[in-house]
Protein backbone atom coordinates (compact mmCIF):
# COMPACT_ATOMS: atom_id res chain seq x y z
CA UNK A 1 0.00 0.00 0.00
CA UNK A 2 1.11 3.62 -0.50
CA UNK A 3 2.80 5.70 2.17
CA UNK A 4 0.02 7.77 3.69
CA UNK A 5 0.15 11.27 5.18
CA UNK A 6 -2.44 13.33 7.02
CA UNK A 7 -3.25 16.84 5.89
CA UNK A 8 -3.40 18.76 9.18
CA UNK A 9 -5.19 21.70 7.59
CA UNK A 10 -8.17 19.39 6.91
CA UNK A 11 -7.89 16.62 9.51
CA UNK A 12 -8.01 16.69 13.30
CA UNK A 13 -9.50 20.17 13.30
CA UNK A 14 -11.26 19.27 16.56
CA UNK A 15 -7.93 20.40 18.06
CA UNK A 16 -5.80 23.54 17.79
CA UNK A 17 -3.31 23.29 14.93
CA UNK A 18 -0.24 22.55 17.04
CA UNK A 19 -2.07 19.70 18.81
CA UNK A 20 -2.92 17.95 15.57
CA UNK A 21 0.58 16.51 15.16
CA UNK A 22 0.28 14.27 18.22
CA UNK A 23 -3.24 13.29 17.13
CA UNK A 24 -1.97 12.22 13.70
CA UNK A 25 0.75 10.09 15.27
CA UNK A 26 -1.75 8.52 17.68
CA UNK A 27 -3.93 7.62 14.68
CA UNK A 28 -1.04 5.78 13.04
CA UNK A 29 0.35 8.34 10.58
CA UNK A 30 4.09 8.86 10.35
CA UNK A 31 3.90 11.73 7.84
CA UNK A 32 1.82 14.89 7.57
CA UNK A 33 1.36 17.94 5.39
CA UNK A 34 0.26 21.42 6.40
CA UNK A 35 -0.87 23.82 3.73
CA UNK A 36 -0.19 27.08 5.55
CA UNK A 37 1.95 26.71 8.70
CA UNK A 38 2.86 30.40 8.66
CA UNK A 39 0.60 31.47 11.54
CA UNK A 40 3.02 29.72 13.88
CA UNK A 41 6.77 30.17 14.36
CA UNK A 42 8.67 27.52 12.43
CA UNK A 43 10.39 26.34 15.61
CA UNK A 44 7.02 25.71 17.30
CA UNK A 45 5.96 23.52 14.39
CA UNK A 46 9.35 21.80 14.34
CA UNK A 47 9.02 20.98 18.03
CA UNK A 48 5.64 19.30 17.45
CA UNK A 49 6.96 17.33 14.49
CA UNK A 50 9.92 16.10 16.51
CA UNK A 51 7.84 15.26 19.58
CA UNK A 52 5.52 13.11 17.46
CA UNK A 53 8.32 11.64 15.30
CA UNK A 54 6.58 12.86 12.16
CA UNK A 55 7.92 13.76 8.74
CA UNK A 56 6.48 16.87 7.06
CA UNK A 57 5.85 16.03 3.42
CA UNK A 58 4.53 19.28 1.92
CA UNK A 59 3.62 22.91 2.50
CA UNK A 60 2.07 25.48 0.17
CA UNK A 61 3.46 28.85 -0.73
CA UNK A 62 1.75 31.48 1.47
CA UNK A 63 -1.63 32.98 0.68
CA UNK A 64 -1.91 35.70 3.29
CA UNK A 65 -5.10 37.01 1.68
CA UNK A 66 -6.85 33.62 1.74
CA UNK A 67 -9.66 34.86 3.97
CA UNK A 68 -10.34 37.62 1.43
CA UNK A 69 -10.52 35.20 -1.48
CA UNK A 70 -6.87 35.14 -2.55
CA UNK A 71 -5.41 31.84 -3.73
CA UNK A 72 -1.73 32.60 -4.23
CA UNK A 73 -0.18 34.89 -6.80
CA UNK A 74 2.28 33.05 -9.07
CA UNK A 75 0.17 33.71 -12.20
CA UNK A 76 -0.95 37.24 -11.37
CA UNK A 77 0.85 39.86 -13.50
CA UNK A 78 2.20 42.74 -11.44
CA UNK A 79 2.63 40.65 -8.27
CA UNK A 80 6.04 39.23 -9.09
CA UNK A 81 7.72 40.94 -6.14
CA UNK A 82 5.10 39.57 -3.77
CA UNK A 83 5.57 36.11 -5.24
CA UNK A 84 9.31 36.22 -4.62
CA UNK A 85 8.86 37.36 -1.03
CA UNK A 86 6.31 34.67 -0.32
CA UNK A 87 8.38 32.01 -2.06
CA UNK A 88 11.35 32.98 0.11
CA UNK A 89 9.17 32.61 3.20
CA UNK A 90 8.04 29.18 2.04
CA UNK A 91 11.64 28.10 1.55
CA UNK A 92 12.60 29.29 5.02
CA UNK A 93 9.80 27.20 6.52
CA UNK A 94 10.52 24.20 4.31
CA UNK A 95 14.15 24.27 5.37
CA UNK A 96 13.36 24.65 9.06
CA UNK A 97 10.66 21.97 9.00
CA UNK A 98 12.28 19.48 6.67
CA UNK A 99 9.44 19.68 4.16
CA UNK A 100 10.36 17.79 1.03
CA UNK A 101 7.85 19.51 -1.27
CA UNK A 102 6.59 23.06 -1.75
CA UNK A 103 3.37 23.53 -3.72
CA UNK A 104 3.33 26.79 -5.69
CA UNK A 105 -0.18 28.22 -5.87
CA UNK A 106 -1.02 30.00 -9.13
CA UNK A 107 -3.74 32.32 -7.83
CA UNK A 108 -6.84 33.65 -9.57
CA UNK A 109 -5.95 34.77 -13.08
CA UNK A 110 -6.54 34.01 -16.75
CA UNK A 111 -5.26 34.75 -20.21
CA UNK A 112 -1.89 34.73 -22.00
CA UNK A 113 -0.31 37.36 -19.75
CA UNK A 114 -1.14 35.26 -16.70
CA UNK A 115 0.36 32.19 -18.35
CA UNK A 116 3.56 34.02 -19.19
CA UNK A 117 3.78 35.40 -15.65
CA UNK A 118 3.23 31.91 -14.22
CA UNK A 119 5.90 30.39 -16.44
CA UNK A 120 8.49 33.00 -15.54
CA UNK A 121 7.77 32.74 -11.82
CA UNK A 122 7.97 28.94 -11.91
CA UNK A 123 11.19 29.09 -13.90
CA UNK A 124 12.69 31.55 -11.41
CA UNK A 125 11.57 29.51 -8.39
CA UNK A 126 12.92 26.23 -9.75
CA UNK A 127 16.29 27.88 -10.41
CA UNK A 128 16.44 29.31 -6.88
CA UNK A 129 16.17 25.94 -5.13
CA UNK A 130 17.46 23.22 -7.47
CA UNK A 131 17.73 20.73 -4.61
CA UNK A 132 14.11 21.15 -3.48
CA UNK A 133 11.14 19.62 -5.25
CA UNK A 134 8.33 21.97 -6.22
CA UNK A 135 4.81 21.07 -7.34
CA UNK A 136 1.93 22.58 -9.26
CA UNK A 137 -1.62 21.30 -8.80
CA UNK A 138 -4.61 21.55 -11.15
CA UNK A 139 -7.63 22.57 -9.04
CA UNK A 140 -11.10 22.13 -10.46
CA UNK A 141 -12.99 25.32 -11.44
CA UNK A 142 -16.16 24.31 -9.59
CA UNK A 143 -14.55 24.28 -6.15
CA UNK A 144 -12.18 27.16 -6.91
CA UNK A 145 -13.59 29.42 -9.65
CA UNK A 146 -11.01 31.52 -11.42
CA UNK A 147 -7.96 29.53 -10.33
CA UNK A 148 -5.44 29.74 -13.14
CA UNK A 149 -4.20 26.16 -13.14
CA UNK A 150 -7.44 24.22 -13.57
CA UNK A 151 -6.65 21.47 -16.08
CA UNK A 152 -4.20 18.57 -16.32
CA UNK A 153 -3.43 19.13 -20.00
CA UNK A 154 -2.54 22.72 -19.14
CA UNK A 155 -0.30 21.55 -16.28
CA UNK A 156 1.43 18.96 -18.46
CA UNK A 157 2.14 21.54 -21.16
CA UNK A 158 3.67 23.90 -18.60
CA UNK A 159 5.87 21.18 -17.12
CA UNK A 160 7.00 20.16 -20.60
CA UNK A 161 7.76 23.71 -21.62
CA UNK A 162 9.84 24.49 -18.55
CA UNK A 163 11.46 21.04 -18.27
CA UNK A 164 12.79 21.90 -14.80
CA UNK A 165 13.99 18.69 -13.11
CA UNK A 166 12.73 19.79 -9.69
CA UNK A 167 9.24 20.88 -10.85
CA UNK A 168 6.55 18.21 -10.64
CA UNK A 169 2.83 17.56 -10.78
CA UNK A 170 0.73 17.37 -7.62
CA UNK A 171 -2.07 14.92 -8.39
CA UNK A 172 -5.24 15.42 -6.36
CA UNK A 173 -7.59 12.52 -7.10
CA UNK A 174 -10.68 14.47 -6.04
CA UNK A 175 -9.84 17.34 -8.38
CA UNK A 176 -8.90 14.88 -11.12
CA UNK A 177 -12.34 13.31 -10.95
CA UNK A 178 -13.99 16.73 -11.06
CA UNK A 179 -11.90 17.75 -14.06
CA UNK A 180 -11.63 14.52 -16.07
CA UNK A 181 -14.20 12.15 -14.59
CA UNK A 182 -11.91 9.12 -14.37
CA UNK A 183 -9.15 9.07 -11.75
CA UNK A 184 -7.42 5.95 -13.06
CA UNK A 185 -7.37 7.26 -16.63
CA UNK A 186 -6.04 10.61 -15.42
CA UNK A 187 -3.30 8.83 -13.52
CA UNK A 188 -2.36 6.66 -16.49
CA UNK A 189 -1.97 9.78 -18.62
CA UNK A 190 -0.33 12.17 -16.17
CA UNK A 191 0.89 10.15 -13.20
CA UNK A 192 4.44 9.84 -14.44
CA UNK A 193 4.83 13.56 -13.69
CA UNK A 194 3.50 13.32 -10.13
CA UNK A 195 5.62 13.69 -7.01
CA UNK A 196 2.69 13.83 -4.60
CA UNK A 197 -0.92 12.61 -4.40
CA UNK A 198 -3.88 13.84 -2.39
CA UNK A 199 -7.14 11.97 -1.89
CA UNK A 200 -10.74 12.58 -0.85
CA UNK A 201 -14.05 10.91 -1.52
CA UNK A 202 -16.23 12.00 -4.43
CA UNK A 203 -18.70 13.57 -4.26
CA UNK A 204 -18.61 15.48 -1.00
CA UNK A 205 -14.85 15.57 -0.45
CA UNK A 206 -15.15 13.51 2.72
CA UNK A 207 -13.53 10.19 3.68
CA UNK A 208 -12.04 8.30 0.69
CA UNK A 209 -14.46 5.40 0.90
CA UNK A 210 -17.56 4.59 -1.11
CA UNK A 211 -18.61 7.21 -3.61
CA UNK A 212 -17.51 7.30 -7.23
CA UNK A 213 -13.75 6.84 -6.80
CA UNK A 214 -12.60 3.25 -6.27
CA UNK A 215 -9.66 3.95 -3.99
CA UNK A 216 -8.65 0.32 -3.36
CA UNK A 217 -8.27 -0.04 -7.14
CA UNK A 218 -6.38 3.24 -7.35
CA UNK A 219 -4.01 2.20 -4.55
CA UNK A 220 -3.41 -1.11 -6.31
CA UNK A 221 -2.63 0.78 -9.50
CA UNK A 222 -0.08 2.91 -7.65
CA UNK A 223 1.56 -0.20 -6.21
CA UNK A 224 1.67 -1.89 -9.60
CA UNK A 225 3.37 1.14 -11.13
CA UNK A 226 5.88 1.53 -8.30
CA UNK A 227 4.77 4.94 -7.06
CA UNK A 228 7.08 5.90 -4.18
CA UNK A 229 5.69 9.27 -3.07
CA UNK A 230 3.16 9.96 -0.33
CA UNK A 231 -0.62 9.82 -0.59
CA UNK A 232 -2.07 12.51 1.61
CA UNK A 233 -5.56 12.44 3.11
CA UNK A 234 -6.94 15.88 2.27
CA UNK A 235 -10.65 15.73 2.98
CA UNK A 236 -13.34 17.17 5.23
CA UNK A 237 -14.16 14.51 7.83
CA UNK A 238 -17.85 13.69 8.06
CA UNK A 239 -17.53 13.67 11.85
CA UNK A 240 -14.73 13.16 14.33
CA UNK A 241 -11.52 12.65 12.35
CA UNK A 242 -10.30 9.60 14.27
CA UNK A 243 -13.67 7.86 14.03
CA UNK A 244 -13.59 8.18 10.24
CA UNK A 245 -10.19 6.55 9.73
CA UNK A 246 -11.47 3.05 9.09
CA UNK A 247 -10.38 3.41 5.44
CA UNK A 248 -6.82 4.10 6.65
CA UNK A 249 -6.70 1.06 8.93
CA UNK A 250 -8.06 -1.14 6.15
CA UNK A 251 -5.60 0.23 3.57
CA UNK A 252 -2.65 -0.40 5.87
CA UNK A 253 -3.82 -3.98 6.35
Amino acid sequence: MPRFAANLTFLFTERPFLDRFAAARAAGFDAVEALFPYDHPAQSVRDRLDAASLHLVLINTPAADWADGGRGCAAIPGQEDRFRREFAQAQDYAEALGAGLVHIMSGLASGPEARECYLRNLEWAAAQVPARRLTIEPINPIDMPGYFLNDFTQAGAILNELAAPNLHLQFDAYHAHRIIGDVNAAWRRYGQRAAHIQIAGYPGRQEPTGGLIDYPAFFSQLDAEGYVGHVSAEYFPAGDTAEGLGWFSKAKG
